[in-house]
């Protein structure tokens, strides 16, 4: 059995869905990659702003609030201070955290790396993906290997692409990641 890895690269954070008070209607907001820390004597709140697509009017979204300084990691708060690239991505790309935020998460665009099974030959693919993503799998195979949704709901009737943990495959999705096996 060939063994292939998929790696799930975003192309970006994901936009996110909110009422933009000046645009007046729900806009698309993109992620700054920018933290907004504010620190009133013992407490500190920290935000990771996000900015409306049409007008740049910004929404923060709450990481902390009303925390001690010393319940923080030192690297982490520096992070903070720093607008680290990396600690902004691994929020903005965090689903949890934006809907627990009040924001309605899109879905993100991403590239799926890696080798096509042959056709005919017992492949099994583990997709990997650093972010946990909440895309469905159809998707994912559908646009890796150009498969239409009945061409892929057949193949995946007939047991030529299948999970290795049985999961449906016509309804889950990635998270972190799955082993499928191609026949």
């Amino acid at each position: 059995m060939k063994k292939i890895i998929w790696k799930i690269e975003p192309l970006g954070p994901p936009l996110v869905l909110r009422h933009c008070k000046k645009c007046g209607k729900t806009s698309e907001f993109s992620c700054s990659g920018q933290f907004r820390v504010n620190a009133q004597r013992k407490y500190l709140d920290v935000w990771l702003i996000y900015k409306c697509a049409k007008c740049d009017t910004t929404w923060n979204a709450a990481v902390y609030s009303r925390v001690s300084p010393q319940a923080l990691n030192a690297d982490l708060l520096e992070g903070f201070y720093s607008n680290e690239e990396g600690l902004a991505r691994q929020y903005a790309m965090d689903f949890q955290f934006l809907k627990g935020n009040g924001a309605d998460v899109l879905r993100p665009s991403c590239s799926v790396l890696g080798d096509i099974p042959v056709s005919g030959e017992v492949s099994e693919v583990e997709i990997q993906s650093e972010y946990p993503f909440p895309v469905k799998v159809s998707t994912l195979v559908r646009d890796k290997l150009c498969l239409s949704q009945k061409d892929y709901l057949e193949q995946v009737t007939e047991g030529k692409i299948r999970s290795s943990a049985g999961q449906d495959l016509r309804k889950c999705r990635l998270k972190n990641g799955m082993v499928l096996i191609f026949q």
